[in-house]
């Protein structure tokens, strides 16, 4: 039996986010040989191998990996978190056979060829590399402290202010 290897308590959540097409007028074998080509890879790069693909899928293929980037990018702005997108990679990526759409060909002597157009369901995933979710999380945290001490030295300057050490924020003038 194998164990599973599971990140620190203190390790930040990663960012993960998915998109998918369903009932693409492909075939799923077709879309699989796109989808191979990108799997594990960052999330730019992987643009850019699709945007350079010479396949038909790969118009779609792509139109999904656009679409899970968003949606990674609005679930760290709801949760209040930056992210930064160069940090996001392909961690899952499939295709599943849609259902098949029976069609009927006109054969020689009145009979009929039947055939079937075949569709295709893409799931892509992103997430946020391990090492760039903790560096988030530190600096979310330092940026918490800095400016925790900037609301406590602003209030110990309104504390001199109210008790008169310090007339304002600005110098007194020099008197000639």
């Amino acid at each position: 039996m194998g164990t599973n290897a599971t990140l620190p308590a203190t390790a930040a959540p990663a960012i993960e986010a998915h998109a998918l097409a369903r009932f693409v007028r492909m075939s799923p074998q077709k879309v699989r040989l796109v989808v191979d080509l990108i799997r594990g890879q960052r999330a730019e790069r992987a643009l850019q191998t699709l945007r350079f693909t010479k396949k038909r899928a790969a118009r779609d293929v792509e139109k999904v990996l656009r679409s899970a980037i968003a949606n990674a990018e609005r679930k760290a702005e709801d949760a209040g978190a930056s992210l930064d997108v160069d940090e996001l990679y392909v961690s899952k990526c499939f295709v599943n056979e849609g259902p098949r759409w029976k069609r009927l060909r006109p054969a020689p002597m009145g009979r009929a060829y039947r055939y079937q157009k075949r569709t295709a369901h893409i799931v892509v995933g992103v997430a946020e590399h391990h090492v760039a979710a903790a560096e988030r999380t530190a600096a979310a945290a330092a940026a918490a402290a800095a400016e925790s001490k900037g609301v406590r030295g602003a209030v110990k300057k309104a504390r001199r202010v109210l008790a008169g050490r310090q007339q304002s924020g600005r110098k007194p003038k020099p008197k000639k």
